[in-house]
Formats: C-alpha cells, structure tokens, sequence
C-alpha cells in the first residue's frame, strides 16, 4: 500500500464515460490476479479518481467474487471512507501546522499562499487553509496558472472543484469568469508569497523556482505532491533554512487513510467525519515528531528530508532485525 506506481497509456481527454468504463474494465481484467488486501492495494493518482476507482473496483469484484478492501478510495456508497478524497490535501496542511507550531506559529492568519495544481489534492488544501485563516492566491493546470491578489475564497474555490471535477474544465476559466491574471504555460512560484504548497505533479518546482520563493520571503515549502521539487530546489530550501517538508512525509495523508479505509472494510464498520479527521491529524502529528527525532541539527534546524529519510530506513531495518532477516 502506497510503495510503488502504475498506469496505462490510455488518455481520458475527450472520452466518454462509456469508454472510460470499458478501458477501466478491460485493465482489471488483467491486473486483478496480482493484487489483494494481502498482497497489493492500489489507489487512485493523477487521471485517476473516484470514477475510475470505481469501475476498477466493480470489475475486480466481479472477477476475484470478493467484496474486500483491495482498492481504497472508493465510493463511500461501496465502502469508502469519509475525508478520503480530502485526505493527501488536509494531511498536508496538519504537516505544515506541526512545523509552524514549533515556530510559534498557530494559525495561517496573514499568510500568502501560493498552491500548484487544482484537482483534490491542491483544492482539499486550499478549503483547509482557508478555514485556518490563510490567503490563497494561485492554482494551477498543465496549461498555465491563475494569480488572484484578492485571495481564493470559498465561493471561487467551490467553481474551481466543479469546474475540473464536474465539467473537466482547464483553470484559464477561472480568470475568465473573475477577472484575474492567468499565465499561460507558467508556474505560480514567481509570485509573492509566505507559504509554498507544490500540489500538482513532479520536479514542477526547479532550483531558479525555489530562488525566487526564498528571495521573495517564503518561510516554508510543504509538498503535496509526489517530489514535486528538483534536486536543486531541495538543496536551495536547506541551504536557507526555510522549513521544507517534502512529500515522503506531508503527503502521507492520503495513503494513511486509505489505511483508515482498509480497517473499516475489515471490521465492516464505518467510522464517521470527525473520527477519521481525528485519525488523520493524530497520524500526520506522528509522522512530524518522528522527522524532528531523526532530523534535528546541531543548531536546532530540522532538516525534514533527513528526518523523513531516516525514520522510513529505521522502521523498515527495525522490522527486518527483529524478523531475523539480517
């Protein structure tokens, strides 16, 4: 459950329902021999969301005759769990206020917020940060990105879920429809901001990117992505020392509750909204105090990457020592 990925050559741009369904179909048909609760769990990515869980999930149980929890983030009509489509998203944010606390940060009152992407995981964070008091000022698609000085709220944001989630629209409408910048082909890191959250996909933030955030005053990068930042953007960030979380650990919402869903599956009980959200702070809370143990400098910096890298490398050979493997 959330160690590898997979995918197909099959794009859904311009396809019907019908055929998605039938390509989601004839790939399980294929792939349903070599998972299972036991064995392997896949989870939805980028192109691929609760529709296509679904008719995946449908297939699978129609083939292997099991109604189990092999796939998570399926609909919560057929044993999916609340606050998962939220959770890579929320997960992020809980991971940012653990950092900012220690700073003595409480709130994202007065903060400027730049976030990538506009599918679940960069629109979940934005309504989080919005409820927390933060200002969000870009989103973004692969054809470009929008910058709204006067701040995303609530009524925008809602447009933008059912723009790209109901009417798989492009992000460009949103600057149509509000009367805001829109920059074609670029990404939102040259904008001023105090918090930087990369949500969309991989290496879409470089080392000049991360010049300009730190030039610019960004006191903290946390990735909702998978290493959405370069190599160079990492080492620009540390160098800095401007609190970055990367992805291995501020993104670990999503699979945690795909976790959360597998257990409820099991017991065959639904937990409800706030339990779930519980779980998932308490997870993320977790996941932050093991990156400070590990990744504490000498002068009291905490280099997350270090942190994450080491907790994930002393929990796996802890397990391989104790089970006699070494």
């Amino acid at each position: 459950m959330g160690g590898g990925k997979g995918g197909s050559d099959f794009n859904p741009k311009g396809k019907s329902n019908a055929e998605i369904m039938r390509f989601c179909q004839a790939f399980m048909t294929e792939l349903w021999r070599y998972i299972g609760p036991e064995t392997d769990v896949p989870a939805g990515d980028i192109g691929v969301g609760g529709r296509e869980v679904s008719y995946m999930y449908g297939m699978y149980k129609k083939l292997a005759r099991e109604n189990t929890g092999t796939l998570t983030g399926k609909g919560i009509e057929f044993g999916g769990s609340l606050i998962r489509p939220e959770a890579t998203g929320y997960g992020n944010i809980y991971f940012l206020m653990n950092m900012l606390k220690r700073k003595g940060i409480n709130d994202l009152k007065g903060q400027i917020v730049c976030i990538s992407g506009s599918g679940n995981v960069a629109t979940y964070t934005a309504e989080k940060v919005l409820e927390l008091g933060g200002k969000v000022v870009t989103l973004s698609d692969s054809n470009g990105y929008i910058y709204d000085p006067d701040g995303i709220d609530a009524e925008k944001l809602k447009y933008v879920f059912e723009l790209k989630n109901i009417y798989r629209g492009r992000i460009k409408e949103y600057a149509e429809k509000y009367g805001c910048k829109y920059v074609e082909g670029g990404r939102p890191w040259a904008e001023k901001c105090t918090i930087a959250l990369p949500s969309a996909t991989q290496n879409e933030l470089n080392g000049e990117d991360a010049e300009t955030l730190v030039n610019n005053g960004c006191i903290a990068v946390s990735e909702g992505a998978n290493m959405p930042s370069t190599p160079e953007a990492i080492e620009i960030f540390l160098k800095n020392k401007i609190m970055y979380a990367p992805g291995k650990a501020a993104n670990a919402g999503g699979v945690s509750v795909s976790g959360l869903e597998m257990t409820q599956n099991a017991i065959k009980l639904s937990w409800s909204r706030e339990e779930v959200d519980q779980k998932l702070q308490d997870i993320m809370k977790d996941i932050h105090e093991a990156c400070v143990q590990y990744g504490t400098m000498e002068d009291g910096f905490v280099n997350y990457v270090k942190g994450a890298n080491v907790a994930g490398f002393m929990k796996v050979a802890k397990a391989m020592m104790a089970q006699g493997i070494l």
